[in-house]
């Protein structure tokens, strides 16, 4: 018998600072009447998790129209943009819904999962069970979980999305928050360059992080994020990470295609 989940707990977003900490603030408004129910278990197909497990080192190429910190990127059509990314040959395709700050929305995924096959990611900031269910009804393969929102709730909702049927991208920034990733029994794990209360990036955060999860006998998937814009800066990564999220400098390029294909060549 399929069972349901308990109702999750809240995470304390006044612990988030700077622009993230505004930005889950106003996205907990969006839900905050939402219905936290999940529903029955489905079956999860582990597609995205599966595309980024291949020998060579994976692309997750981003549909991203504009952030916190460039303003706007590009007037991209997400169905467009989809096809050109699997034609540059990405493996997967990352979402932002985000509306205020990354001028993302629900059609933009529901396009994108209607002309490619590739698995695509739900690229959020979820502060809400009702954001995963979300997710599994529009089609995403996965799912964005932030430690530096959730923190210790980081389990409970990593457990809520594979309860959908959901991959979940368990993203960290620094030691502290990659040992709440591993605790939490996350098989993919997201590092991200950017202080997301700076917006400063530093490259070298991934590789140091990505080390020391393996250095804990981490065999799961490790993606490497935010920054990289030529071969030399995916060059750091290759042999370390199994994948790297890619957003702003292939949005902005004005040819999806080529520029994930550059960008991936050795």
């Amino acid at each position: 018998m399929l069972r349901r989940m308990s109702v999750l707990s809240a995470p304390d977003l006044k612990r988030v600072p700077g622009v993230l900490g505004r930005i889950v603030e106003l996205r907990a408004g969006d839900y905050v009447d939402a219905d936290p129910a999940l529903g029955e278990a489905r079956a999860g197909e582990r597609r995205f998790e599966a595309a980024l497990a291949a020998p060579e080192l994976s692309l997750i190429a981003e549909v991203k129209r504009a952030s916190p910190s460039e303003g706007a990127i590009a007037p991209l059509d997400p169905a467009d943009a989809a096809r050109a990314y699997a034609a540059g040959g990405a493996a997967a395709i990352s979402v932002l819904t985000e509306p205020r700050y990354f001028d993302g929305n629900r059609e933009a995924l529901l396009e994108v999962v209607a002309v490619t096959d590739l698995p695509a990611l739900r690229k959020d900031f979820v502060v809400h069970p009702a954001m995963l269910r979300e997710a599994a009804d529009w089609g995403a393969s996965a799912a964005l979980l932030m430690v530096s929102v959730l923190h210790e709730h980081t389990g409970e909702y990593l457990g809520a999305a594979h309860h959908l049927g959901l991959d979940a991208l368990v993203e960290v920034h620094d030691e502290r928050e990659l040992d709440i990733a591993l605790e939490a029994g996350a098989r993919i794990i997201g590092v991200n360059n950017r202080d997301l209360t700076t917006l400063k990036i530093d490259l070298s955060v991934s590789p140091r992080l990505i080390r020391r999860a393996r250095e804990a006998g981490f065999t799961g998937v490790l993606v490497a994020e935010s920054g990289y814009r030529t071969p030399q800066d995916i060059a750091a990564v290759r042999g370390l990470a199994d994948a790297v999220l890619v957003g702003s400098s292939l949005a902005g390029s004005g040819d999806l295609s080529r520029a994930a294909r550059d960008l991936m060549t050795p």
